[in-house]
């Protein structure tokens, strides 16, 4: 008798020489050190205990998003304590290391963590953000080109495409590096767990291995789904060709899409939970150029890194498998 499928809402993310997943109730990070060893640290999360507003559509999936920032940057800066890096000696701690320990104690981990994550945000506002606006605002300056550029609808779609042009630019060049391949086969194994759990399969590497590395609700997927609806909630937004100084008018049309990405998270993740769940043609086309966008992310991983990722998985799972489903 088959094993009846079972769609899970534990996800996760790669991390350096590891996994990490996200259940109702635990999130499990597990590393392979440098000594062949798994290590997992176990912790427990507050998904299952939202109530009220925070559990709404479209609220939800914000939360959900800056809460899968902060969790996520932790698991990495948790997984990086056992990278093994040749030829590292012992330093001298310095005077700074010395002051920042004695002024925030063990509060410092935090806040390098919550610095880190700001310093990632600045960096996607700058590159995904501002970049294209820059660049379209540049594009509508040219004098044979106002016929077509004078529509926020143009502004809007061609400044998605500059994004999306930026984002698959971006990830084809961070795919060549070495490590960050080591970290898409660990994304290879993340999705493979995933897809073995939900076909209710037992969590064993021979098993997991015959699972596709592609998943539907794979966070590439969701920031490609970002990038598509913020083009349709971009074209309702004012141009502000009348203002000036002209780098006031750059700075509110960065603004009013700042202020907007809430509601594109939010939609986005809507949408992606469709996407995972639903089984429906149309629904499965919509899915399609986010799998065809993991063949960049994710890799095909071997049997050690299963291992971890099936490591990674269990701690998550809970005893009522209804309290997980997505």
């Amino acid at each position: 008798m088959a094993n009846k499928e079972h769609i899970t809402s534990i996800g996760g993310q790669a991390v350096m020489e590891g996994v990490m997943m996200r259940g109702p109730h635990k999130t499990a990070v597990a590393v392979r050190k440098p000594d062949g060893e798994i290590e997992t640290k176990i912790d427990n999360n507050g998904t299952k205990t939202r109530k009220g507003i925070l559990k709404l559509p479209v609220i939800r999936g914000c939360v959900s998003f800056v809460d899968s920032l902060v969790i996520g940057m932790k698991a990495l800066m948790w997984s990086a304590e056992f990278i093994d890096i040749e030829g590292d000696e012992e330093e001298e701690e310095s005077k700074f290391d010395r002051w920042l320990e004695d002024k925030f104690g063990d509060k410092i981990k935090d806040i390098v963590i919550y610095f880190a994550v700001f310093i990632s945000i600045v960096f996607s506002v700058g590159l995904f953000m501002f970049l294209p606006s820059l660049l379209v605002w540049l594009v509508e300056r040219v004098p044979a080109w106002q016929s077509f550029t004078s529509t926020q609808v143009f502004t809007s779609t061609f400044e998605g495409i500059i994004r999306m042009l930026i984002f698959l630019g971006y990830m084809a060049l961070i795919s060549q590096m070495k490590d960050i391949k080591r970290v898409f086969e660990y994304h290879g194994a993340e999705h493979k767990t995933i897809a073995c759990y939900e076909a209710g399969e037992e969590l064993t590497p021979e098993n997991v291995k015959r699972f596709t590395r592609f998943h539907p609700r794979c966070g590439t997927s969701f920031l490609l789904f970002v990038m598509i609806i913020s083009i349709i909630v971009f074209a309702f937004l004012p141009r502000f060709d009348e203002v000036h100084p002209k780098i006031l008018e750059i700075l509110l049309r960065l603004g009013t899409r700042l202020l907007c990405l809430p509601i594109v998270a939010g939609l986005s993740f809507e949408v992606i939970k469709l996407a995972g769940r639903s089984k429906n043609r149309c629904v499965g086309w919509l899915s399609k150029p986010g799998l065809w966008l993991q063949k960049l992310t994710t890799r095909e991983p071997d049997e050690s890194q299963i291992e971890v990722a099936i490591a990674s998985m269990k701690p998550c799972i809970p005893e009522n498998k209804e309290e997980d489903k997505w």
